[in-house]
């Protein structure tokens, strides 16, 4: 269907991924259903609206003055895998049913966002009215500026530890991040296959910031989160993270990094703010 004058409603999936897929009147949208019920699944292969959250004097006073961190050399290759220093910023709600992230580099430029995908009503309901969405399955979708996927990051179901696969954007798993401590300052390997190569180490109780170490014991990386202000930190649940590399990366340590990045409040803080 690609007929602007078809009208809006449910109709076949055309992905063959869902019963039904909704049309807007002039494209296909994420919202999708099947058996009855309804959940947000990206169609494949069209450009997703970006997640806006700041302003480039906001990203550049997150980086320079709250997360002391003195401006760089920024990749040339304007990718969001490649950056020195990344700026993660949670959209901010009321009620957060679904977790989205828009990504910047230092200077404020969009790089992409970081979209909860999955969720169907009753997860949404669930979290509405109760914390028991955590120990459910968190699917996260890591986008470019073009709204392609460049990593899928998924936390299953889960009772007391958790654990993140990463995953490229055709699917083929890269890592895992394995929660390996439940008592004191939490701490997760980074696993390549049956490897170590690299561990996320919390530098407080309350797990806001973060040292990342490579195989060496190393810091190779380190997560900072912004304090934004007592009425927001009080009355939203968006949480705001500047993450700086010490040095350029090879994989699979590179999309590891990142992706603990990108998932350090929904995948990895769970149990610490004790909602989903």
């Amino acid at each position: 269907m690609t007929q602007s004058n078809v009208g809006p409603g449910w109709y076949p999936d055309p992905t063959g991924g869902f019963e039904l897929r909704y049309w807007d009147g002039a494209g296909w949208t994420d919202h999708v259903s099947s058996g009855g019920q309804n959940w947000t699944s990206p169609m494949p292969g069209v450009s997703q609206t970006q997640v806006h959250v700041s302003s480039p004097e906001r990203v550049a006073h997150q980086v320079q003055t709250r997360a002391g961190i003195t401006p760089s050399v920024a990749s040339t290759s304007g990718h969001l895998l490649d950056q020195p220093v990344l700026v993660v910023n949670q959209k901010a709600k009321l009620i957060e049913l679904t977790n989205e992230y828009a990504v910047y580099d230092q200077n404020g430029n969009q790089l992409g966002s970081v979209i909860q995908v999955g969720q169907n009503a009753l997860k949404k309901a669930l979290r509405l009215v109760s914390s028991v969405d955590q120990f459910m399955t968190h699917k996260l979708e890591v986008r470019d500026i073009s709204g392609a996927v460049i990593l899928t990051l998924t936390r299953p179901a889960k009772v007391f530890k958790s654990t993140v696969v990463v995953g490229a954007a055709n699917g083929a798993e890269i890592g895992r991040i394995v929660q390996e401590n439940m008592i004191g300052k939490i701490r997760f390997g980074l696993m390549y296959g049956n490897a170590r190569v690299g561990s996320i180490n919390a530098e407080n109780w309350r797990a806001w910031n973060f040292s990342i170490k490579d195989e060496t014991e190393t810091e190779v990386a380190r997560i900072t989160k912004t304090w934004e202000g007592l009425a927001k930190t009080m009355f939203t649940t968006a949480d705001n993270y500047v993450i700086q590399m010490h040095r350029q990366l090879q994989e699979p340590l590179r999309s590891l990094v990142v992706a603990s990045a990108l998932t350090v409040d929904t995948a990895l803080k769970q149990d610490s703010r004790g909602f989903g």
